[in-house]
C-alpha cells in the first residue's frame, strides 16, 4: 500500500454560533452579563456558608462544591466563546481543545454525581432524621465530595485519552462553537467506533445511572412526606427538595435532549447547549437563595459586613 500524505493537526477552528452572523455583538454582551452574573452569584453563596457557622451543614456543604462547579462549567466554553464573538478569533490550540473536553466532562460529570450525593443527603435528613447527624458526618460528607471529583477525574481522562489518541490529520474545522467528543471525533482520520461506543456509553450510563437513583431517593422521600402527620413537616420537607429538584430537572433535561435524541437540529443543539453552559450556572444560586432564609439572612450579613450569630 502506499503511503498517503497528510498534515498532521496542531489546531482546530471553531466555527461559533450557527446563524449568528451580524448578532456577535448582542450576543458578546448577552453572554458576558450572563457569566457575570455566575460568578458573582456563586461567589457570594460560597462566602456566605464559608463565613456564617449556621450553614456549616451537609447540604451547605455540598451547595459550596456546586458553586465551584458552576464557575468551572460556565467558564470552560463561555471564556473560549465570548473571545470569539468579540476578536472573531476562531483558533484554538489542539491543547486547549484537549483541556475543553476533559475539563467539560470532568466537571460536568462532577455535577452529576454531586446531584445524586445531595439527593441521598436529603433521602438521610427526611427519611433518617434522627440518624442524619450520625450518618451525614463530617467524615461521610468529605468521602461523598471527594469520591465525586475522583470517580469525575479518571472518568474524564478515559475520554480525553480515547479522543486525542486518534490520529487528526485532515480537516481541523470543528463545526461547533467549543470542543466536545462528538464534532472533534468527527475529524479523526481512522476508526472512530471505538471511541463513538465508548463515549456514548458514558455520556448515557453515567447520566442514566444518577437519575434513577435520585429518582429512587425521592420516591422513598415522598412516601415518608406522605406519612407525616404534621402539615409543617410536609411544608419543611417539601421546600428543603424544591430547590434540588429544580436544578436537576434543568440539568437532565438538558441531557436528555443533547445526548438521547440525534437527530436534532444544530441550531436546537447548540441553543439547548448554550442554556446549559451559559444560563443554568447562573440560575442555581438564585434558585438556591429564593426561596432559603438561612441562606437569604447569611447574604445579608456579608453585605451589611456583620458577624453571623453563633
Amino acid at each position: 500500500m502506499g503511503l498517503v500524505n497528510h498534515t498532521v493537526v496542531t489546531h482546530f477552528i471553531l466555527l461559533g454560533i450557527p446563524d449568528a452572523n451580524g448578532l456577535q455583538t448582542i450576543l458578546f454582551i448577552t453572554f458576558f452579563a450572563f457569566y457575570l452574573c455566575t460568578l458573582l452569584g456563586n461567589l457570594l453563596i460560597f462566602s456566605a456558608v464559608l463565613t456564617d457557622p449556621r450553614l456549616h451543614t451537609p447540604m451547605y456543604f455540598f451547595l459550596c462544591n456546586l458553586s465551584v462547579l458552576d464557575i468551572g462549567f460556565s467558564s470552560i466554553s463561555t471564556s473560549k466563546m465570548l473571545t470569539n464573538l468579540w476578536f472573531q478569533s476562531r483558533v484554538i490550540s489542539l491543547g486547549g481543545c484537549m483541556s475543553q473536553v476533559f475539563f467539560y466532562h470532568f466537571l460536568g460529570s462532577t455535577k452529576c454525581l454531586l446531584y445524586t450525593v445531595m439527593a441521598y443527603d436529603r433521602y438521610v435528613a427526611i427519611c433518617h432524621p434522627l440518624r442524619y447527624r450520625l450518618i451525614m458526618n463530617r467524615k461521610m460528607c468529605a468521602l461523598l465530595a471527594a469520591g465525586t471529583w475522583i470517580t469525575s477525574f479518571f472518568h474524564s481522562t478515559i475520554l480525553t485519552s480515547l479522543t486525542f489518541t486518534l490520529p487528526y490529520c485532515g480537516s481541523n474545522v470543528v463545526d461547533y462553537f467549543f470542543c466536545d467528543i462528538f464534532p472533534v471525533v468527527k475529524l479523526a482520520c481512522a476508526d472512530k467506533y471505538v471511541i463513538e461506543t465508548v463515549t456514548l456509553t458514558n455520556t448515557r450510563v453515567v447520566p442514566m445511572t444518577c437519575f434513577h437513583l435520585i429518582l429512587a431517593s425521592y420516591i422513598r422521600i415522598m412516601f415518608s412526606v406522605l406519612k407525616m402527620n404534621s402539615s409543617e413537616g410536609r411544608h419543611k420537607a417539601a421546600s428543603i427538595c424544591a430547590s434540588h429538584l429544580t436544578v436537576v430537572t434543568l440539568f437532565y433535561g438538558q441531557c436528555a435532549l443533547i445526548y438521547t435524541q440525534p437527530h436534532l437540529s444544530q441550531v436546537l443543539v447548540t441553543a439547548v447547549q448554550i442554556f446549559g453552559n451559559v444560563v443554568t450556572p447562573m440560575l442555581n444560586p438564585a434558585i438556591y437563595t429564593l426561596r432559603n432564609k438561612e441562606v437569604k439572612a447569611a447574604l445579608r450579613k456579608l453585605r451589611g459586613g456583620q458577624k453571623p450569630e453563633h
